[in-house]
């Protein structure tokens, strides 16, 4: 037996077959999740961007009513979708200012929640995939072992010759469990820290409207 990947690959028996079948599926579904992830993560920063360009230049001002009545369209990313909630919320309440501020708040916490979930998606994918890969591996790496010993008996004799297919089957499934562990990990822990970092920006700007909603109401009773 040659110890090349093409040789370990030749004398891996079929269940260890089914197991490098199985890791390949679950990196080939994290790494299009990672690969989706990012694009719509890279999307939704550079449209919350240009929003907060544009509707902090009319906000600046104070100027409420003017914002609420503008049409910023639909790629607007998560802090768009979020800031327009309260905008809109603000100006279906405005009529009855007593519960203004309560109707924006809940409505800013309401629509922040969906997008903190929206941009978790796919994360539990990634997590699965990091937690189980390598005893999916292991499992194979047990197979792997029995089946050596089956060898050593069969043979009479535990000469590393013997052996050494089992050996060398239980290690690729090992490996390769943890090829596929790794980046799914690396890559699910810093996706959800970007998307923790992005709840954090969402919080800060939902509280700053509020808090400009509250003075205008509070100003209008004055």
């Amino acid at each position: 037996m040659q110890f090349t990947i093409a040789g370990i690959w030749e004398h891996t028996g079929l269940f260890a077959r089914c197991i490098i079948f199985a890791l390949g599926a679950m990196s080939i579904t994290s790494l299009v999740v990672i690969v989706e992830r990012m694009v719509v993560y890279r999307k939704s920063r550079s449209e919350s961007r240009s929003f907060a360009s544009r509707m902090g230049a009319i906000l600046a001002k104070d100027d409420l009513d003017t914002a609420a009545n503008t049409q910023s369209g639909k790629d607007v990313g998560h802090l768009g979708r979020v800031i327009n909630s309260g905008l809109t919320a603000y100006r279906v309440s405005s009529s009855n200012q007593d519960v203004a501020v309560e109707s924006v708040a809940r409505a800013l916490e309401r629509q922040a929640q969906r997008e903190v979930q929206s941009l978790k998606r796919g994360l539990g994918v990634l997590a699965t995939v990091g937690s189980t890969a390598p005893f999916v591996g292991l499992l194979g790496t047990t197979m792997g072992i029995v089946n050596a010993f089956q060898l050593m008996s069969a043979a009479g004799s535990g000469g590393l010759t013997t052996i050494s297919s089992g050996i060398a089957e239980a290690l690729i499934t090992t490996a390769f469990g943890l090829l596929v562990a790794i980046p799914a990990v690396m890559a699910y822990n810093f996706l959800q820290g970007w998307v923790d970092a992005r709840s954090v920006d969402i919080s800060e700007s939902s509280n700053e409207f509020l808090d400009m909603v509250a003075r205008r109401v509070g100003g209008s009773h004055s």
